[in-house]
């Protein structure tokens, strides 16, 4: 029955073409993992665990609460769940991810921010730059997959940010250039087709990446009927996974650890700064705006436009030196000389952004401090490693890294998180 799973292998490596609808893609990969299960020729086991990292962009912490989860909830019930993952600061996207498998704070892997000034590159990083997003010189720290690979495992990433790039000379065994036309059906059967491969080409590591969610939270906010639509089809997408998993079989080897990167609060016109009606921004290269405002003045502006704005209402503008230890955002040359934290659901701007975009705050955003209780994030595992039917306290994303490390048998390399604080989870 190998064929079966290799023709859904096969799919997912491209696009689908318009005439197949999801609904038929979903049936088919239905169809595909009864008859693999009544068939009982499934792959054997690996020797040892396997994880799969599952991302959920975006997807708040109370998420479960606001709309129909049975997959999640199921998963939790046989698993562990934490109350919230505390992301680090900032709550943005690529910084989070890369801290979950790292297990390094922004600040100490160098993904500071989604957009970001290197003065020894004289190079600036942004998401929408691929070229860049694809140059190893910006990632630091080691990932998991490299991890597992000097260990002699394989591994296979499907958009994960950081597994585009070759970090400490190396890929992921298995990845694939991001690219948001490829459906979470597709993203499924990649995962599936890489965990029917035969025993020595098995992938011991496995993640893939969602955005449904944080894609609706971002247009309609957090409590919009369109971001529960989202959630619950998020939670479908995954329940195909777990499905296919169960049916392989290979639930008893596979540990599937479910995340979010941060969570999402509302914005209001209402709560805007106006940089330019403080300082002079002809001065001032502003390398990252809201929420947290990346603020490089010019040498002999520095003191003037520090002082200017303090006492504004809506945000707190410090000194690089000076940040608070608790955002542990220290030791990168890529942070700026001022720093702006946003209140939340306040933003930054500009009088010439706030003209041209008077729309602009009719969504919902993230990025704010990381004791913003919005901000914080998902965490349910499934599997042989962990207890079943457990809840946890809140704890900080960093961990996570030396989770899975234990999980798969690694060494770690060095890193900010601690083991002790999440091993109570596992077996």
């Amino acid at each position: 029955m190998r064929h079966l799973l290799a023709s859904a292998s096969v799919l997912a490596t491209r696009r689908l073409a318009p005439s197949v609808s999801l609904g038929s893609l979903a049936k088919r990969l239905t169809l595909c993992m009864v008859l693999l299960a009544i068939s009982g020729c499934g792959p054997r086991p690996p020797d040892g665990d396997v994880v799969v990292l599952v991302s959920l962009d975006g997807f708040r912490w109370d998420y479960m609460d606001k709309a129909a989860t049975p997959n999640l909830d199921r998963l939790a019930t046989r698993g562990v769940r934490a109350e919230r993952l505390i992301p680090s600061f900032p709550t943005k996207t690529f910084p989070n991810h890369y801290t979950i498998v790292t297990g390094l704070y922004p600040a100490h892997h160098g993904i500071i921010a989604n957009n970001m000034w290197d003065e020894g590159f004289q190079s600036r990083f942004t998401l929408s730059d691929r070229e860049e997003v694809g140059n190893g010189r910006w990632w630091g720290g080691e990932p998991i997959w490299v991890t597992a690979q000097q260990a002699e495992m394989k591994t296979a990433v499907l958009f994960w940010p950081g597994s585009e790039a070759p970090i400490k000379g190396m890929r992921p065994t298995q990845w694939a250039n991001y690219d948001s036309e490829v459906s979470n059906e597709e993203r499924v059967m990649r995962v599936l087709g890489w965990l029917d491969l035969p025993e020595a080409d098995r992938p011991t590591f496995v993640a893939t990446y969602l955005s449904l969610v944080d894609d609706a939270g971002h247009r309609y906010g957090p409590n919009a009927p369109e971001t529960a639509l989202a959630i619950e089809e998020a939670d479908r997408i995954l329940g195909l996974l777990m499905e296919g998993i169960a049916a392989a079989p290979l639930e008893d080897r596979v540990n599937i650890i479910v995340v979010s990167d941060h969570g999402m609060t509302e914005l209001s016109g209402e709560k805007v700064v106006v940089l330019d009606e403080y300082v002079d921004l002809s001065r001032i290269n502003v390398v990252d705006w809201a929420p947290v405002l990346a603020l490089a003045p010019d040498p002999d502006y520095l003191d003037e436009a520090f002082a200017n704005l303090q006492g504004i209402e809506g945000i707190e503008v410090f000194r690089k030196e000076n940040l608070p230890t608790r955002y542990h955002y220290d030791g990168s040359d890529r942070i700026t000389t001022l720093v702006g934290v946003m209140d939340e659901g306040w933003s930054g701007v500009s009088s010439d952004f706030l003209q041209s975009q008077p729309t602009a705050f009719e969504g919902a955003t993230h990025g704010f401090a990381n004791d913003v209780e919005s901000m914080h994030a998902l965490f349910v595992a499934a599997g042989p490693a962990f207890r079943s039917g457990m809840v946890v306290e809140p704890f900080e994303n960093v961990h996570i890294y030396n989770l899975m490390a234990a999980i798969l048998g690694l060494d770690p390399a060095p890193n900010d998180g601690n083991l002790e604080t999440v091993r109570h989870m596992l077996q």
